[in-house]
């Protein structure tokens, strides 16, 4: 059993009926409970990062593998702390991968569906190529931690360890940066390891990049969330980069790349936010 308060306690599943015997062959339909926990919230609902790895949990039990390689979220109703199931369908089971489809429910409303494709992750690559340098950050204990507050910032960051570049920490002040950039240090509390479900919140718990960008916007709920997983992490601290080019339209992206402390690319992330009317 995870320790109580873990974040593999918080995201873990329990199968509805009788437990899988094994990987579940293609055309399966699963059904796991889990219960959305108090204190993975911002502003009561829940994080979109710590939902996906919910129904991440849910999908890589029913395919039988280990690691999600890449899964892409719908964000459909906000979730709040409380049970919730996740219906799972698998679409293919591969050699290497297996596919599957999933919507996390509560006992009112769904709340994302997911479409994603799992495996076992390591080995030795036969080629490399990295044209992008990690981001350029002070250590760990120069840059500002993120404690939560009865105000800001939210609950869940109670649940995590952010430390945010100083230059990028400033919005907290009333001095953006004028850059929609995000870069800083993430772990979760009490030393737990990040496994590569845990890279999926790390994807989403950073402040929005556009709090630097000197425009009129609070929290901006996330239409649609992408991520790939490249590699499974080393212990300590992750390095991240959170970056916005495109505030158009109503909407705007945030293209995310995480480091582990070997200086490996282990995940990258996309996402698709809403801009709230005024």
């Amino acid at each position: 059993m995870p320790p109580a308060g873990s974040f593999q306690a918080a995201s873990s599943v329990l199968p509805v009926g009788t437990p899988p015997g094994g990987p579940a062959p293609a055309g399966t339909v699963d059904r796991w409970s889990a219960t959305v926990q108090q204190g993975w919230d911002i502003a009561g609902n829940a994080n979109g990062g710590y939902l996906l790895a919910i129904a991440a949990r849910a999908m890589g039990a029913s395919l039988g593998r280990t690691d999600p390689i890449t899964v892409t979220a719908h964000y459909l109703s906000p979730g709040k702390p409380g049970p919730v199931t996740v219906e799972v369908e698998v679409a293919k089971q591969g050699r290497m991968f297996g596919t599957a489809t999933a919507t996390l429910a509560s006992a009112e409303r769904p709340l994302l569906r997911v479409i994603g494709t799992f495996g076992t992750l390591g080995g030795t690559p036969t080629a490399e190529l990295v044209d992008v340098e990690p981001a350029a950050m002070p250590p760990p204990d120069r840059c500002i931690p993120i404690e939560p507050t009865d105000t800001f910032p939210p609950p869940f960051m109670g649940r995590v360890e952010l430390r945010l570049h100083p230059e990028d920490a400033a919005f907290s002040l009333g001095t953006p940066s004028g850059r929609p950039l995000m870069r800083g240090w993430f772990r979760l509390r009490h030393d737990e390891p990040v496994d590569t479900i845990a890279l999926l919140c790390a994807a989403d718990a950073f402040p929005p990049t556009v709090f630097n960008a000197n425009l009129p916007v609070a929290w901006t709920p996330t239409v649609e969330l992408t991520a790939h997983v490249r590699a499974r992490p080393e212990p300590g601290w992750l390095r991240c980069r959170f970056a916005t080019h495109f505030v158009t339209g109503g909407f705007l992206e945030e293209d995310g790349e995480i480091w582990d402390e070997s200086g490996r690319l282990v995940a990258q992330s996309r996402q698709l936010a809403l801009l709230p009317r005024t």
